[in-house]
């Protein structure tokens, strides 16, 4: 697998922050405090600040960006909810320059008050659990006030791992985050409540003290991931991707995943459908063929619109014991949860293979429920590669690519736009047509997870969703994103 860090932003969690903090003679907290100050300062332009100043050292932060917007003139309300006498090292010493500087602590938000904006310093990264009552009516609150929220590190209420939220939790507008990203602003809920998410290291190379397990994707993995055609090569130099499924009224699903193979590069594009079938009228480049010419694919894509059938069982099968990559789908992936021999001969099987579940799916494979899914997505997809042995993209909002080294990546790209019938046939197709052209399978996933989010969020800046976007639209738009990016990448 190729290094990551060359391209990618880590991502870490509360431990390796904790662990990476440990390691500094320096304490963080001015530097995070004046951080969050100038922020304020220098982008949001606020006159008059609400801040919110919880018991630890997250509040210990907003002190010290209190104390920085005062000495600005900047008219600064502070609420502190932590008791001084049980402060952090660090966090009491904000607390008295606080205090010295002149600046008063309230307990509440006062009520017949305006302000331009709040700072959220209640709770940072080390929140495991739901906000207390006190906090649950402080954070309805600000939430309801109207105006501006930026959160310090984290949105309070927010699992900074997870992105769960198990009460209630601040809807910033913006967060501040430090030292390094966090999963739980980029997966699950926590999408919904940071706002736009800015990072600042403090000055720290993190990666250098620590290397992380977890990143975040971006347009480099594509650009990184392809070279210019030859002008001397034919539809056999970009390989054949064979799509599986299609049984009777599901046919749409092996359509689109066959359509976006096409339109995505593979040489060769096959369907072995279940129904009866003999050509694609919208794309007649798609060539029907036959369970044993298809399987003859340097890679296929077995599920899309598969069915539970005992042919679709038998099919499953013997697509399991080929030799070629395979990208694992939908009702394939459905046939693997229920049965034990078919899950051993994935997890023995000779050829590459890519497992890309939804949080259903997932649950049918791990036995459990989706909350349980839902409740830690990276715990999940890295616990579905330990026991099927292959890589996992488990899909939904930022989306996790797990792999085999222990490594996960949460892709940042997509919309609600994604939220749509169909939209996951046309990723495994994407998929399957990047392995066809010799992708390795990690760059495959990365590069098909991406450019499918990426295209939903071009698609809606020129006005095509996300409400009505189609799966048909999708697949265009990844081609035009695709080439754009490959060629700009090669000037």
């Amino acid at each position: 697998m190729r290094d990551l860090s060359e391209i990618f932003e880590p991502v870490c969690s509360r431990d390796e922050i904790e662990a990476i903090e440990q390691l500094l003679d320096a304490p963080l907290m001015e530097r995070a405090g004046l951080a969050a100050a100038q922020f304020v300062r220098d982008t949001l332009a606020a006159g008059k600040v609400l801040v919110l100043a919880g018991p630890g050292n997250n509040g210990g932060d907003a002190l010290v960006a209190a104390r920085h917007l005062r000495s600005w003139w900047i008219d600064v309300t502070l609420v502190f909810t932590g008791n001084p006498q049980k402060l952090p090292v660090d966090a009491a010493r904000a607390y008295r320059e606080w205090l010295d500087c002149g600046g008063i602590c309230h307990q509440a938000i006062p009520r017949q008050d305006k302000w331009d904006l709040v700072i959220d310093g209640l709770f940072g990264t080390g929140l495991k659990r739901p906000l207390a009552d006190g906090y649950k009516t402080m954070v309805d609150t600000v939430n309801a006030l109207g105006i501006p929220i930026l959160s310090i590190d984290m949105p309070s209420g927010v699992d900074s791992d997870t992105g769960t939220v198990p009460g209630a939790a601040v809807k910033a507008a913006h967060t501040l985050t430090f030292i390094a990203l966090k999963p739980g602003l980029l997966t699950s809920d926590g999408l919904d409540h940071c706002g736009s998410v800015h990072l600042d290291t403090l000055g720290l190379d993190t990666p250098a003290l620590r290397k992380p397990q977890g990143w975040v994707s971006n347009s480099k993995i594509v650009a990184a991931s392809f070279r210019r055609r030859p002008r001397n090569s034919h539809k056999g130099t970009f390989g054949s991707t064979a799509i599986i499924g299609g049984s009777k009224g599901m046919l749409g699903a092996a359509l689109l995943a066959a359509r976006a193979a096409l339109k995505l590069g593979s040489g060769k594009v096959f369907l072995r459908a279940l129904d009866d079938f003999e050509v694609d009228p919208v794309q007649p480049e798609i060539m029907m063929r036959d369970a044993a010419e298809a399987m003859e694919a340097s890679t296929f894509v077995i599920g899309p619109g598969l069915g539970k059938s005992e042919a679709a069982r038998r099919l499953v099968e013997r697509a399991l014991l080929s030799k070629s990559a395979l990208v694992i789908d939908a009702d394939a992936l459905n046939l693997i949860a229920q049965d034990a021999k078919l899950q051993q001969a994935l997890i023995g099987r000779a050829g590459i293979a890519v497992l890309t579940p939804h949080p259903a799916e997932a649950a049918r494979l791990m036995g459990c429920s989706i909350p349980e899914i839902q409740k830690d997505r990276i715990a999940a997809a890295t616990g579905l590669v330990r026991k099927f042995g292959c890589p996992v993209v488990l899909k939904g909002a930022g989306s996790i690519c797990a792999f085999l080294d222990g490594k996960w990546v949460i892709n940042a790209s997509g919309n609600p736009g994604l939220a749509q019938a169909g939209m996951g046939d046309v990723l495994s197709g994407m998929m399957g047509a990047f392995l066809s052209q010799g992708l390795s399978l990690e760059d495959a996933l990365l590069c098909a997870v991406y450019l499918h989010g990426a295209a939903a969020e071009n698609l809606s800046l020129a006005g095509v969703g996300p409400m009505g976007m189609t799966a048909s639209e999708l697949i265009d738009a990844s081609r035009a994103l695709l080439n754009k990016i490959v060629e700009n990448g090669l000037k």
